[in-house]
This record gives structure tokens, sequence and C-alpha cells, in this order.
């Protein structure tokens, strides 16, 4: 009888941990927090870059609300770096000047950054994976190759799924392409052959509303990658050689998008004027990358109870004199 009693109190322990544990676990499933990386850049008012600051210098807002900083990385710390080439038809009469002038990038990245190299058209290659040997590198870049149409958004996905597997916190993306999407133009093209008014053609497109477009961005979001659009002077609607109404809304929607890939996360368009200038235009953007700080921090803010917020993010530097640019927010889910 006593064992048997013992046996009982035993089951009922054994009965009520579990149930402990079970609820402790739906407990901690229940948590559902929101973890914002940013990569900064810090200048002063003559564009010198600021190399010398650390957590305590930085203040992040989220729509208002102070962040506690949980993880700054300085500027020395090592990058993983997708360069992607856009080799579609639009850019066969100038493929020498567009690899040598990417090769002008590796000059000035850091020894222990990882780079891989991407080759686009309407298909997506991966010339190498992320590695530090230069020579290798070098060597991809040089055997890059292609032709026909432009699937640009489908290889910047394929090149967020490819930095997702590096354990390196600080990501980026140097993207140098006209930014006429093939795929985009026919959904743009569809939307402006429902409007008879050609003056309507240039607000009828909304670059911003594009599904494809924020899907890359919610990707990039989550890894807090900053993307570095070249953007090509063939895809500038200013240069069309007189382009339809249609032509050029279509070319103003993709330059536009470009810009918003690269405002919304941190980086900067930069615009090629001349081909001669894609040598220094790469060397610039592999400058600025070396001088970025990163950070992360645990967003204090409720998730939204349906569908998507727009989180803003402010950013301070205690040294009023400096400048600090990151990316402008993201869409909380």
């Amino acid at each position: 009888m006593k064992n048997n009693s013992v046996n009982f109190i035993f089951a009922v322990f054994v009965i009520l941990f579990s149930s402990f544990v079970v609820f402790a676990q739906d407990d901690v499933l229940k948590v559902d927090t929101t973890l914002v990386k940013l990569n900064i850049g810090v200048v002063d008012v003559k564009g010198k870059p600021i190399l010398n600051l650390n957590k305590n210098d930085f203040t992040i807002y989220e729509d208002d609300t102070k962040q506690n900083i949980l993880r700054f990385e300085p500027t020395l710390a090592p990058f993983s770096v997708v360069v992607m080439l856009d080799m579609s038809g639009s850019t066969i009469g100038f493929r020498q000047t567009l690899t040598q002038a990417a090769l002008r990038f590796l000059d000035t990245l850091a020894p222990d950054d990882r780079v891989a190299v991407v080759a686009f058209s309407d298909k997506t290659e991966l010339l190498i994976g992320f590695t530090s040997n230069r020579k290798e590198i070098a060597y991809a870049i040089s055997i890059a190759k292609g032709r026909g149409k432009t699937q640009l958004y489908k290889a910047l996905d394929f090149s967020l799924d490819k930095l997702a597997k590096e354990n390196t916190q600080r990501k980026a993306i140097v993207v140098l392409t006209d930014g006429v999407d093939s795929s985009l133009r026919e959904q743009d093209r569809t939307v402006l052959n429902k409007i008879t008014d050609e003056n309507q053609f240039a607000t009828a497109i909304k670059p911003e509303n594009n599904q494809t477009l924020n899907q890359i961005l919610s990707f990039s979001d989550k890894q807090g990658v900053t993307i570095y659009p070249l953007a090509l002077p063939t895809g500038d609607p200013s240069k069309l050689p007189d382009p339809t109404p249609m032509q050029f809304a279509m070319y103003s929607a993709a330059r536009e998008r470009l810009n918003i890939l690269a405002t919304r996360t941190g980086g900067r368009l930069n615009a090629i004027v001349r081909l001669e200038d894609m040598g220094r235009l790469y060397a610039s953007v592999a400058a600025e990358i070396r001088t970025l700080y990163s950070v992360e921090y645990q967003s204090t803010n409720d998730r939204p109870k349906s569908g998507e917020k727009f989180r803003t993010i402010k950013l301070e530097v205690n040294r009023p004199e400096l400048i600090a640019r990151t990316r402008t927010g993201y869409y909380a889910k």
C-alpha cells in the first residue's frame, strides 16, 4: 500500500511538472520580438568618415521610442559582400570596361572581408561563393558573361539567400545594373496600357508599392543588408533617345526602385554618368563599406496585431557636428 501511495504521488508530481514545462514552453513561444540590424555611416561636415566612435556615441529611436543597443561592431569588423554584375544584353557593348571597373572594388576591402560574385541576365549564376581569396574573386569577375533579359529582382533574392547563410553580422550587396527588370517592366506596361491619357503616365506607376520590390526589402531588413546600386546610364530615363511617354514612365519607375533599394537599406544610389566613372564609383563604394559601424537592437515596440506597420528609425550621434546615415526604417509584421 505504501508503495502504491509513493507511486501515486510521484505520478502526480510528473504530471504537474510536465504541465509546468508545457506552460513554460508555450510562454516562451509567445514572446514575439524583432531583432533589428543597422549599418551606420558617420561623416563630418566635409564628408570625411569618422572611424573612432563606440557604442555609447549612438542613440537609436524607433517610432520615437529609445532602443537599447545589444550589439556593436566597429568599422574594422569583416563584411560579407555580394558583387552583382548585370550581364544582360544592354551591357554587351562595354563588358571589358565593366569587368575592369568591378576589379577596382577589391582594392579597398579589408583582408578578412568575404566576397561572392553573382552574374545575372535572364538567369542568375553564382560565379564564386563567399571567399577572402582575392585572386579567385578577380577571376570570377573576369569570366562573367550573359545576354538576354534582365532578371534583377530574382538575382537580388538569390543573393540575399546566399547572404542569409553567412555567419558574419555585417552584410552588403553592390549591384551594377541599369535597373530595368524585364518582369517588372511588363507589370508597368500593363498598368500604363489601362490609361488612355498619356499625360497621366508619369504618376500612374507607384514604384514604392511594387510587391516584388517590397519582398526584397523585407528579406534585406531581416538580415540588415545594405544595398548599393551602381546605376548604368543605359537605364537613365533622361538619356533615352526620343522616348515615348510610356518608355519614359517605365524607365523612371525602374530608376526610382533602385533609389528605394538604396535609401531603405541605408545604402546610396550611385548614378554612373560616364562609363569611365565606373571604376572610381566601385572604389568609392568599397571605401564607404569599410567605414560602416554595425549595431543590433531588440525592438521594444509591439508587433502590429494584423498586417504590417512601418517603423521609422532615427539615429543620433552625441557629437552634433557629425552626420550619421542608416536605413530609414522597416516594416514590422
